[in-house]
Parts: C-alpha cells; structure tokens; sequence
C-alpha cells in the first residue's frame, strides 16, 4: 500500500512542476503584452528550467505589482508609495493575477495605441 501511495506522491511532484513551468511561460506572455500596451513590465526567470519568476509591472503613480512564482510558493504583492497594500499567496495570488489580465484584455481596444490606454483607470480597478 505505501509504495503506491509514495508513487502518488511523485506524480503529484511533477504536476506541481509542469503548472509552475506553465505559470512561468504566462507571466512571461502577459509582461509582453502589458509592455505593448506603454506599460512598464517586467518579467525575469532563474535558469533555463523555468521553475521560477518574478514578475513585475508598473501600474503608474508609484502603484506596483508584484508576483513571485517558484518550487517554494506563489505570491501577489501590490506596493503604492512602498507601502505595502497587499499580499496574496496560492491560488488567490493567482486569481488576482487572472484579474489583472481580464482588465487589460477588456480596456484595451485593437485600435488603440499604447499611450490612448487609461493607466489610471486599470489602476483605480486593482486599488483596495
């Protein structure tokens, strides 16, 4: 019984590895699309195993989002002025970040240029 139980275990490992290579690969996607659109993004891995991230984007007025991803955990940490307004981490910090791209795929318009983009806007709508 326990040697099945232990290969459970190893699948899980590997799933946990293939969805933060997966995550990875989105980050790096959104950081693009946000640079596209005049934004300050950034997005940075460890190696060239993709197991980790830190991704970065300025939302303007000194409002900044960050979001780590690694083997170790996911985070989600919104700064304004330095001060830190909030912290998430798993599938909150996640969902946050799934909301960040709604709100960038909603407001923006394919005839749009980058700096037509109303920064405060998407700013005001992640704000507490």
């Amino acid at each position: 019984m326990l040697i099945g139980r232990i290969t459970v275990f190893l699948r899980l490992a590997e799933q946990h590895r293939q969805f933060v290579k997966d995550l990875v690969m989105n980050l790096r996607a959104l950081a693009i699309a946000l640079e596209n659109r005049g934004y300050l993004a950034s997005c940075y891995t460890c190696g060239g195993q993709m197991n980790s991230a830190s991704f970065m984007v300025s939302m303007g007025e000194n409002h900044l989002i960050r979001f780590l991803v690694s083997d170790y955990g996911i985070t989600w940490t919104e700064m304004r002025d330095e001060c830190e307004l909030m912290k998430l981490e798993g599938a909150e910090a996640i969902s946050q970040l799934q909301e960040l791209a709604d709100l960038l795929k909603n407001q923006v318009q394919p005839n749009q240029k980058p700096n037509q983009l109303h920064q405060e806007d998407l700013s005001h709508n992640l704000a507490i």
